[in-house]
């Protein structure tokens, strides 16, 4: 990960999960938490337990500090190589999934599998990656960057249905997308 100043400098978090549809009593799962930057903003519009998750036991720590500076009781962060071990929650037991900036993985429609499986039905995904344009000032290679159609197709593929895609004008090096978990009344 770049410093930690010059990684926000990339995103405003608070519109992000907003536009997204992150919000509202259910358990929220973000794969890749990072500085925790995305993690606060979710968990101050949901009243369920956000798990943060990442491999890198810094950025764990950091967003664990991050949510208690910012007073919050309902930020499990927490050190999983969801990749190789999957996150760890049960099935069905969240109503949201964060995939931020993640599906360049070797293996993207096994994590969004993972995903699919601990949502409820009706449950969302939100999903943003780095636009795929070598004037983005980070993110990475344009070879392994994937496409936004390139995703849906993906996300299709391990069962969700395609919402919408969303302009995320609050953040002009990323674009985002909603997905659900098919049944529900979501």
């Amino acid at each position: 990960m770049p410093d930690e100043a010059y990684w926000e400098s990339f995103f405003n978090p608070d519109c992000i999960v907003g536009r997204l549809d992150c919000y509202g009593p259910a358990d929220v799962i973000e794969f890749g938490c990072g500085y925790g930057h995305f993690t606060v903003a979710a968990a101050k519009l949901v009243t369920g337990t956000m798990y943060a998750l990442d491999i890198d036991p810094q950025m764990v720590a950091a967003t664990a500090s991050r949510a208690a500076d910012a007073g919050l009781a309902n930020v499990a962060a927490l050190e999983r190589d969801f990749i190789a071990d999957g996150c760890g929650r049960p099935d069905g037991s969240a109503g949201y999934a964060m995939l931020f900036n993640i599906l360049h993985i070797e293996e993207p429609v096994a994590l969004l599998r993972e995903a699919y499986r601990t949502l409820a039905p009706g449950g969302k995904l939100g999903m943003i990656h780095w636009k795929h344009d070598d004037a983005t000032p980070r993110g990475p290679s344009l070879a392994i960057r994937p496409r936004p159609e390139q995703c849906r197709r993906w996300a299709e593929e391990a069962g969700f249905e395609y919402v919408r895609d969303e302009d995320l004008c609050c953040c002009s090096w990323h674009w985002g997308m909603v997905l659900q978990r098919p049944g529900g009344r979501g």
